[in-house]
């Protein structure tokens, strides 16, 4: 018996746990509410999702993670181990092996940080694998062959660009700005706009609903409601695609030119393969509409979204036990 194997993609927005055999069985906000004065836990997942910007004084709901590391060891242990335990079950008597992504900028100290939490909550053996070489093998990308691949995977706070080879990466980039980022600019230009005010759900919800970065034929409108600043009161205002085109630009636009960096120092044979294979887009933020025409049109390279981008990092972190030999220890 080889014991359960788990692939975890610790996200900034959420957590996904895949187990070898049945695929992602967990998906869950990565947001734990806490009493202050007790200290208590209160809420994990998306039962403390719906108590975000709206929780009395001594209740706070908060994210342990921020931009794609730790922010808050104790509680992201916590919120681990009730994650694990609720994806394996209490009957299991052995420890798991785990499998964690981080960012591909991740330094030593945060990549430890990441292996301490998921041993504390009670993995038996923790292996730490890139995010883009994870959502490559997500993605169905053979990555043990020498030929370029690139992905790009935009999760909830950092967005991973890397040209893959021979297992590895061969040029790779992250960069602090991803779907969070996409909604904090929703926010700033609804009170520059609209002179309306709200909260980073709503503008989660604009952005899924009609959230478009490149020009369509047809325009969607969407009801949203919120404050207004000059008055107090709460207005609800109609807002159209084409203005969370106008909004998301200057976000679009930076993740667009670090793909281009990572482009230009891609070593020439393995740029004319990422030529003719396109590049592979993962991560929720891969959801967002006209993302794939708008780097298309940016980098002339063919762009193309993976069949399940959301889960793509969690399948490939539980499939890199299986993709390499190396982790095949007769273990006991």
């Amino acid at each position: 018996m080889s014991g359960i194997d788990i692939g975890i993609d610790l996200g900034t927005a959420s957590v996904l746990v895949y187990i070898r055999g049945k695929g992602v069985v967990l998906k869950e906000p990565s947001v734990v509410a806490f009493d202050r004065d007790t200290n208590k836990i209160m809420a994990i997942g998306e039962e403390a999702r719906l108590m975000l910007g709206r929780t009395p004084g001594n209740v706070v709901a908060i994210r342990p993670m921020r931009q794609g590391v730790i922010s808050n060891y104790t509680v992201t242990e916590k919120m681990l181990k009730h994650f694990i335990q609720k994806a394996v079950g209490k009957r299991t008597f052995r420890k798991p092996r785990v499998c964690v992504g981080v960012p591909s900028a991740a330094s030593e100290v945060e990549r430890k940080a990441v292996e301490d939490a998921a041993y504390q909550a009670g993995a038996r053996d923790v292996k730490i694998i890139e995010e883009p070489i994870a959502a490559a093998i997500g993605a169905g990308i053979d990555i043990t062959k020498p030929c370029g691949n690139m992905v790009v995977d935009i999760g909830g706070g950092t967005s991973d660009i890397a040209v893959i080879s021979l297992g590895g990466p061969v040029e790779s980039t992250s960069i602090k700005v991803a779907g969070d980022d996409f909604d904090d600019a929703i926010v700033r230009y609804m009170r520059k706009k609209h002179n309306l005010l709200i909260g980073e759900p709503t503008a989660e919800d604009l952005k899924i609903h009609i959230g478009c970065v490149f020009r369509r034929p047809e325009v969607d409108y969407m009801d949203i409601r919120g404050r207004n600043l000059l008055t107090g009161l709460p207005v609800t205002v109609k807002v159209s695609s084409e203005e969370t085109e106008e909004a998301l630009r200057e976000v679009t636009a930076q993740i667009v030119e670090a793909i281009h960096g990572v482009l230009e120092r891609t070593p020439p044979e393995l740029a004319a393969d990422i030529a003719s294979r396109g590049i592979v887009l993962t991560g929720g933020g891969a959801m967002l509409r006209g993302l794939e025409e708008l780097i298309t049109e940016k980098t002339g390279i063919n762009t193309m979204t993976a069949e399940d981008p959301m889960t793509a990092v969690a399948a490939g972190t539980g499939k890199y036990v299986d993709t390499m030999a190396g982790y095949r220890e007769d273990d006991d």
